[in-house]
């Protein structure tokens, strides 16, 4: 099979293309083909030798896919030849999902929404269970305000789908761009519930737009030195969503003299847990919401088809936050 490899740590000359055996399946693992792969900033993250480059286990990135059903393992349940699937593969799979093929478990995959294309299944998988992790986790109600820091990315624009289908529309979000703005605009959000993150007075404009009050929930979705602001506008024992692990010294002091309620968002501890089953289960959910038009399909932006400069143009895109409300996503 065709595969972009990462040859070491660093910029992105140290991808090539490489010509791999194709994966062998064990019992409970199915054989995909993969139709289209989308990036995620932890992608970029890994290849710079990050803290999630200790995720890695193969010189192969790519973490979310959508694809075909080639083959599978003695074991495996609900599947067979010829299913159009999508999968949040993590590092659990033989390899990434910058490749033609990847063996899975098949308890992490779920069936593709059937009016939608494949690079539009394939940027469902990684924001969407972010998305509904934190969403679940949160249990945010009608009457509670909410500010989202870096709203225009994917997981901000599935959680604002989840939140607005649930009934809660107090939302208030930062964009730094036209194009972002347009992209929540598109979601519903007027335009007192979109603050720019360029503009000086940035706490202030927050507060502002929540009513001169502070927010019952605050989600960190860039970290940096503007999640301090993300935890400075949440009010007294309020409730932080933090999906980056990226935040400041600043932003834990100030979260813990608010004596906030911190919920760590990571995927891939229910991956730890062994709990596999609730990535597919909950794929399968998300396609049933899409399918009946509850949430629609995310925004893509296909770059080009499965080739090194394909993979190096998402990663200088994404490093540079050059985004602007739609996920990126590779034919393959």
């Amino acid at each position: 099979m065709k595969a972009i490899q990462l040859n070491g740590f660093g910029d992105v000359s140290n991808f090539s293309l490489s010509h791999l055996d194709p994966p062998v399946i064990k019992n409970d693992e199915v054989l995909i083909q993969i139709k289209a792969a989308a990036f995620n900033p932890i992608d970029y993250q890994m290849r710079q030798g990050l803290r999630e480059s200790r995720l890695m286990r193969s010189p192969i990135l790519g973490r979310e896919l959508s694809g075909i059903v080639l083959q599978l393992g003695p074991d495996v349940i609900g599947f067979k030849p010829g299913d159009e699937v999508m999968a949040l593969a993590g590092s659990r799979g033989s390899n990434g999902s910058y490749a033609e093929l990847m063996a899975l478990n098949y308890r992490m995959i779920g069936r593709k929404p059937r009016h939608i294309n494949f690079e539009e299944a394939a940027a469902i998988p990684s924001s969407g269970l972010t998305a509904w992790h934190s969403f679940t986790r949160m249990q945010a109600e009608a009457h509670d305000s909410i500010f989202i820091n870096g709203a225009a990315g994917g997981v901000g624009r599935f959680l604002i789908k989840l939140l607005k289908a649930n009934g809660v529309s107090n939302i208030v979000a930062t964009a730094g761009s036209g194009e972002s703005i347009a992209a929540l605009q598109s979601l519903g959000l007027g335009s007192g519930q979109i603050v720019n993150y360029n503009q000086p007075g940035l706490k202030h404009l927050l507060i502002t737009a929540n009513y001169g009050k502070r927010f019952d929930y605050a989600v960190d979705l860039v970290g940096g030195t503007i999640a301090e602001t993300t935890a400075d506008v949440l009010r007294m024992n309020g409730n932080y969503v933090d999906v980056t692990f990226l935040g400041t010294a600043v932003t834990r002091e100030i979260l813990f003299d608010k004596g906030a309620n911190i919920l760590n968002i990571a995927a891939y501890a229910f991956a730890i847990e062994n709990n596999l089953t609730w990535y597919g289960d909950t794929l399968n959910h998300l396609a049933q919401l899409i399918e009946t038009h509850k949430i629609d399909a995310p925004a893509v932006n296909v770059i080009g088809n499965l080739s090194v400069e394909t993979v190096q143009e998402a990663h200088r895109l994404m490093e540079g936050n050059r985004i602007y409300g739609k996920k990126l996503v590779m034919r393959v």
